[in-house]
């Protein structure tokens, strides 16, 4: 049966501003050069990143409090205005550039935050289960186009400008579906008991109280590893396959500022391909497997990305050796690594309230960015340039595969994360599902009111 008009408007703005963050990664050059030539180009996406992580609290707050809809439609709207307007700033206005590309994390922070919270006032049980996985396919698919058509509309206007200006037509479709397909739904009431009445705390109790879930904390630090590995892939996956390719003599050394390589189409493609098949089959793995266990989620969570890291050490390593099997390798591990994209959000959502869901999706997403995608490019980069012993075509090609090793590393840390995760999941759930506000917790007097 066809998703909900509601899960599929969600699933567009989603696959819109996903594929704008990919698009923004576009603009790094595929020559082979020193990591530090990069950091002018490069310095779009941590400044992207950043005002992301800063907004994503404001969000959050904001989420838990007023009408989820309004705030979601505002903040994509504020996004496709300032994408577009940046695709407009003249060369001598580096600045300008620089500011409205770090505006774009508004509508990122808005949607991410709030758009999951939705779903699961909508669905209970294995139906939300389902409608997040809709929702998180975007991830993958948004990404892969975000390669795929930032390249190709780059390369034939032969300006990167053009790029920017495909993006905020998705938007505006995503805040006319959200406006007039997506009902408000109230606060945890396809699941809160009668006699449970949520009631709505400060936002110091709420930090306060997700800080000591342990099942919620585990699993956010396993996700900033999953962060880790794939902001580190997006960004040097093409160029390290590159360098690859002229290392074996296949390419000829590219010194120009746009190089011709398949190898970004590929890579966005096999993004595509593996996302969805990653999502779906660890949605369908975990549904099976809590027929025996309670803690079937965090398990096949740590199951994903254990099983990740060897495909990973395999593509890095062979990569010298076979392109074909290098792809091959980076298939399987990507499509381990996107298991639990939608079990990730599901654990979030049942073993936090539902007045505290926002909030918890903010502080997520700015642990895991902050600790994962938005320094793991950069923290490749350096290792390869410190690894580096000349210029040499080995080199430049060594460095880069020994530092990407470290992704493998990172993949089986995040893996005992979620293994520590199953051993507190139940208990967590329970807590989350039986919660009853006591005459200590602060309540916050909410202004507006009318905004609900």
């Amino acid at each position: 049966t066809a998703p909900p008009p509601s899960a599929q408007c969600k699933a567009q703005g989603s696959r819109a501003e996903k594929s704008e963050r990919e698009r923004e990664r576009k603009k790094k050059p595929t020559r082979v050069v020193h990591f530090r030539e990069l950091l002018s180009p490069l310095c779009f996406l941590p400044v992207f990143i950043c005002s992301y992580m800063f907004l994503a609290p404001v969000f959050g707050y904001l989420g838990d409090r007023y009408n989820r809809k309004y705030i979601m439609s505002g903040g994509i709207t504020f996004w496709s205005l300032v994408t577009l307007a940046s695709s407009y700033t003249p060369k001598e206005h580096f600045w300008a550039l620089l500011l409205t590309r770090g505006l774009v994390g508004v509508g990122e922070a808005s949607y991410s935050t709030i758009a999951p919270t939705i779903i699961a006032d909508l669905y209970v049980k294995s139906k939300r289960t389902n409608m997040l996985s809709i929702f998180y396919f975007a991830i993958p698919v948004g990404s892969g186009l975000g390669y795929i058509v930032g390249s190709q509309v780059s390369s034939r206007a032969k300006d990167w400008h053009w790029a920017l200006r495909v993006t905020p037509g998705l938007g505006l479709i995503a805040v006319l579906l959200l406006l007039f397909v997506v009902k408000e739904p109230k606060r945890g009431a396809v699941e809160a008991r009668p006699e449970n009445r949520l009631h709505q705390t400060s936002w110091l109790a709420d930090l306060r109280d997700l800080s000591k879930n342990r099942s919620f904390m585990l699993s956010t630090f396993g996700f900033t590893a999953v962060a880790f590995v794939t902001g580190s892939l997006a960004l040097w996956a093409p160029t390290f396959l590159f360098r690859a390719a002229v290392f074996n003599g296949e390419r000829a050394p590219c010194m120009e500022a746009h190089c011709e390589s398949s190898d970004s189409l590929i890579f966005g493609a096999i993004t595509c391909v593996t996302g969805v098949l990653g999502v779906a089959s660890g949605v369908q793995v975990s549904r099976q497997l809590r027929k025996k266990t309670a803690r079937a989620d965090p398990l096949v969570c740590a199951a994903g990305l254990l099983l990740c890291a060897p495909f990973l050490y395999l593509a890095i390593m062979f990569a010298q050796a076979s392109t074909v099997a290098t792809y091959v390798f980076i298939f399987f591990g990507e499509t381990f690594l996107s298991m639990n994209w939608a079990i990730v959000a599901d654990i979030l959502l049942y073993v936090v309230v539902p007045t505290r869901r926002s909030t918890a999706e903010a502080l997520q997403i700015v642990v895991s960015h902050l600790l994962g995608d938005a320094g793991s490019p950069y923290l490749i980069g350096v290792i390869s340039d410190s690894l580096r012993k000349n210029d040499s075509f080995l080199w430049q090609f060594r460095s880069l595969q020994f530092s990407m090793l470290l992704c493998a590393f990172v993949a089986v840390v995040g893996g005992a994360f979620f293994l520590g995760t199953a051993v507190y999941i139940e208990r967590d759930r329970e807590r989350a599902e039986n919660y009853a506000p006591t005459g200590e917790t602060p309540l916050c007097v909410v202004l507006a009111a009318d905004w609900r």
